[in-house]
């Protein structure tokens, strides 16, 4: 069961999607009757017209009241439009919520999402991505990721793949409890960054912001603001006459040659600005999300100030580069454009372009970079929301150990989930595990390994209490022979030990959590093999969990001098049908029903 603080940020995310889904129905119904009204009054203006142009029994002045009265429609009409959509994308931000609350965030067949599964984030050779479903469908990938920007979700996927400093993990931890209470700013987020995902490419505006734009010399820029000002000025006194033609001519002549000789550059500015333009003023939005909050947590702190990071918010900056923009447009203007070419208008405003995107270019890449963080960071918070009973792992440094209450796997409804205990640290440093199929063995190695990825990214995780040093961890659950390859799954195995064994190798704070060590060879061999590879990890100072069918390998704790102990799950055969508790117990399993099983079948053993 729910308890009460969970039961009341349902409410709330129910709540608030209703209030939007009623939003969005007013919307369509302000938007219908501004339809119809534009119609009527499109009908008026035809009959207007009729008594005007074609019986003449009226002035053409009365053309204008219906023509404004269309045009102001046209806008209204426009705005409910977009209101409509800013209230679908915040029901879908609720219902998405929602799905978390009540376990339904896997999607259906038929269901689009919201996101992609991760799958293209994840390298080949990660030690435990795969086994313990980090990335990729029905991931832990999915159950988090609110990101809708392709940077956003490649830095949450880094986040679930490579464990922070523990500095870094309790600085996150304090911005993810900050973000889940501010609810009012993570719909906003993500309703802005939807625009941003249909309308920026990231990689192609930061290229453009980085290729190097060397504005004009203050020299050139001063020259065309003084060869604009002699000619209007010979202009006008031409026309007033108090000068002949000839000065006006002369600075004319002279503007020409100026055009001319920057004419390649101004056209290479013009062609190349268009798109980046309209894309900044989408992400501007975004960042202004961020600009106008106050912020307590370090890491929320911290990322202001990298925005601010030349004295003037991003948001400012574009809408400079905006205002450019616009002013550049009034060149088509058929009336504008004979006084914009006296005063030299596309030449200075190409070289006002090239003087910010030499000025605040190099500064994209970064602002993406700061949405992609609170992208993620939102994503954690989102989780944290939804699972008010998870606390924050206690995180700590020194040697490696791992002390958790109640620990469970985060991905199984709540309903469906036994919590465990264990620890492991400087005493005992192995669990090996017995027990039958389906009786909670693997589940336990995935719920220690999903668990971490969640403290280690700062999120809440899935137990009463954890403590827990930074460990890098390794898996081999998930492992498969491959014909393609010509590979066979035990040489697959003792590729994945040996990759655990160098990291073990290599860090010294390494966790192991392997399933049905060494099962495809024969028990000798796998005797000794598997006491030698455990061994091996525990002298190395690694941490581990190793699942087994076979009692044989219960005996490897015998050689550990007390750092290694044997647990258990049991299995309960009644009437031919087998149940389990999945509750862990210290000791070797002692009975073992697969006999009893087979028979129940009909299998004769």
């Amino acid at each position: 069961m729910a308890d009460s603080k969970t039961l009341d940020h349902r409410a709330e995310y129910q709540s608030r999607l209703e209030a939007r889904t009623a939003w969005q129905h007013r919307c369509q119904r302000r938007a219908q009757v501004i339809a119809n009204l534009r119609l009527l009054l499109f009908g008026i203006g035809v009959g207007v017209a009729w008594f005007s142009f074609g019986t003449e029994s009226i002035d053409g002045l009365w053309l204008f009241p219906p023509a404004a009265g269309f045009f102001a429609l046209v806008w209204a009409h426009d705005r409910e439009i977009r209101s409509e959509a800013r209230a679908g994308r915040a029901i879908l931000f609720y219902e998405r919520g929602l799905s978390g609350f009540d376990d339904r965030w896997r999607p259906g067949a038929e269901e689009e999402t919201l996101t992609v599964d991760g799958e293209e984030f994840l390298p080949d050779d990660h030690p435990c991505a795969r086994d313990l479903d980090l990335l990729g469908e029905g991931s832990l990938f999915v159950r988090l990721c609110v990101a809708r920007t392709r940077d956003g979700q490649r830095m949450l996927a880094d986040w679930l793949l490579q464990p922070a400093p523990a500095a870094v993990i309790r600085s996150r931890q304090r911005a993810v409890a900050e973000l889940a209470e501010r609810l009012d700013l993570r719909e906003e987020f993500a309703i802005v960054s939807d625009w941003v995902r249909e309308h920026v490419q990231p990689e192609a505006l930061s290229r453009w912001g980085e290729a190097g734009a060397v504005p004009p010399a203050a020299l050139y820029r001063g020259m065309a603001l003084v060869l604009s000002m002699l000619t209007l000025t010979s202009l006008a006194g031409w026309l007033f006459g108090a000068a002949s033609v000839l000065p006006f001519a002369m600075s004319g002549l002279l503007q020409s040659l100026f055009a001319i000789v920057f004419r390649a550059k101004v056209q290479s500015t013009l062609r190349s600005v268009d798109l980046p333009v309209r894309q900044l003023g989408v992400l501007a939005r975004l960042l202004a999300c961020v600009e106008t909050q106050r912020f307590e947590a370090s890491e929320l702190v911290s990322l202001q100030e990298r925005l601010l990071d030349g004295g003037q918010v991003p948001s400012e900056r574009i809408a400079v580069l905006l205002r450019w923009a616009e002013l550049l447009e009034a060149r088509q203007n058929q009336f504008f454009a004979p006084l914009g070419a006296l005063m030299l208008w596309t030449t200075q405003l190409s070289f006002a372009l090239e003087v910010w995107r030499a000025r605040s270019g190099p500064q994209i890449s970064g602002w993406i970079r700061e949405v992609a963080q609170l992208e993620a960071l939102c994503s954690l918070a989102g989780y944290a929301y939804e699972n008010p009973d998870q606390p924050f792992p206690e995180i700590v440094e020194g040697a490696g150990e791992i002390h958790a209450e109640g620990l469970a796997h985060p991905l199984l409804p709540r309903n469906g989930r036994v919590a465990n205990d264990l620890s492991l640290g400087r005493d005992l440093r192995l669990l090996v595990v017995s027990g039958s199929n389906m009786s909670g063995k693997s589940t336990l190695l995935r719920s220690v390994g999903v668990n971490l990825a969640l403290a280690y990214a700062g999120a809440p995780v899935c137990a009463t209490r954890l403590r827990v040093s930074p460990l890098v961890v390794a898996a081999s659950i998930r492992v498969d022979d491959s014909l393609l390859d010509g590979t066979s799954r035990f040489y697959a195995e003792i590729k994945r030990l040996r990759q655990i064994v160098e990291l073990a190798e290599e860090s010294r704070r390494a966790l192991f959590l392997i399933d049905e060590m060494l099962h495809g060879t024969n028990s000798h061999d796998r005797g000794i093999g598997a006491n030698a590879v455990i061994r091996g990890l525990v002298e190395r100072g690694a941490l581990g969990l190793v699942t087994t069918h076979d009692l044989v390998l219960t005996r490897v704790t015998d050689d550990l001098d007390g750092a290694g102990a044997n647990v258990h799950f049991q299995d309960h055969l009644h009437e031919g049908q087998m149940s389990f508790d999945y509750r862990m117990r210290p000791g070797v399993v002692e009975k073992s029903n697969a006999l009893a099983l087979m028979r129940s079948v009909g299998l004769e053993v």
